[in-house]
């Protein structure tokens, strides 16, 4: 696997990215791309990273991973991670990897995790140049994800207080206000351990208010007729299982969601054999890596 350390430019910051290219190209060979979005706060060395880059390299695919701005190794304030900055930072990473002299012009793809699956759904909705995309315990309504991350009013209410504070910090102070982590998504302790080294233990209240403001399921229906996977678990964790029901109700065709019992939220990390034989027939069926003639979509519910 020839691995290459790079970086490009996106709002006047340096991003950090790693491209792996299969063995065995012949000269002059192109083929199709996907790049691997990280979660809230995480960097492109997590597991749910990592594990889909290796099962894609595997299948023949180029793979980006890269952190984003304010994140890992790249350049940015640390721990303000604003959702449409994010999805700038994947619109460049992708004219960056659709330039590549390994990858075919136009057959990249976005698979993403999480805050990063929220990320890839909306950037696919603003950019038509994104040729496919994989959502995994994805989330398109921010405010409708907190209330079921905080439940109870008691909850509820320690969160927009939060909210509240960090406003008017901001506006006393011209400072950000910052927030543990698991205030803004909380974690079963069981899954903390996902949580790679590096990643950012605090965040500007500024980022849990552009979470809760950030709506994807309100633009997924102008990904079509380009072709999207969503992914959850049955019982997620993490991210309420609805929100992916609901951006599969509001998406156009082709479309198809896949809800997995005996899975959690990092379910890319988990090597699943069941996920990933969907994935694989999805990336054969919409993506494969000779192009052929466009196919229909799936409509299914499973």
């Amino acid at each position: 696997m020839n691995e290459q350390s790079v970086s490009f430019e996106s709002a006047g910051l340096r991003l950090a990215g790693i491209v792996r290219v299969p063995e065995g190209l012949a000269p002059g060979e192109r083929r199709p791309a996907m790049i691997v979005l990280h979660g809230f706060g995480s960097t492109k060395e997590a597991s749910n990273v990592l594990g889909p880059c290796a099962v894609l390299e595997s299948l023949g695919y180029v793979t980006m991973r890269f952190d984003m701005q304010g994140c890992g190794a790249s350049e940015g304030e640390r721990g303000n991670l604003i959702c449409l900055e994010q999805v700038q930072n994947t619109s460049d990473a992708l004219t960056f990897l659709d330039a590549h002299p390994a990858v075919q012009p136009g057959r990249v793809g976005l698979i993403g995790s999480s805050f990063g699956a929220a990320v890839a759904v909306y950037t696919a909705a603003v950019d038509e140049r994104v040729a496919g995309i994989i959502s995994s315990g994805g989330w398109g309504h921010g405010e409708r994800k907190f209330r079921g991350q905080h439940p109870g009013e008691e909850a509820w209410a320690r969160f927009m207080a939060m909210l509240e504070a960090g406003r008017r910090h901001r506006a006393e102070t011209g400072r950000s206000l910052m927030v543990p982590r698991l205030e803004i998504v909380p974690l079963p302790p069981g899954l903390r351990r996902q949580i790679v080294d590096g990643s950012l233990d605090e965040f500007t209240a500024e980022t849990a208010q552009s979470m809760f403001d950030f709506k994807a399921e309100e633009v997924v229906h102008r990904i079509a007729p380009r072709p999207l996977l969503l992914l959850h678990s049955s019982v997620d964790s993490v991210t309420p299982t609805e929100q992916s029901i609901e951006m599969f109700k509001r998406a156009g065709r082709p479309a198809d969601l896949h809800l997995f019992g005996e899975t959690d939220h990092f379910m890319l990390a988990e090597g699943n054999t069941r996920v990933w034989n969907v994935v694989r027939d999805w990336l054969d069926r919409f993506l494969p890596l000779q192009p052929r003639a466009a196919a229909t979509g799936g409509e299914g519910a499973h």
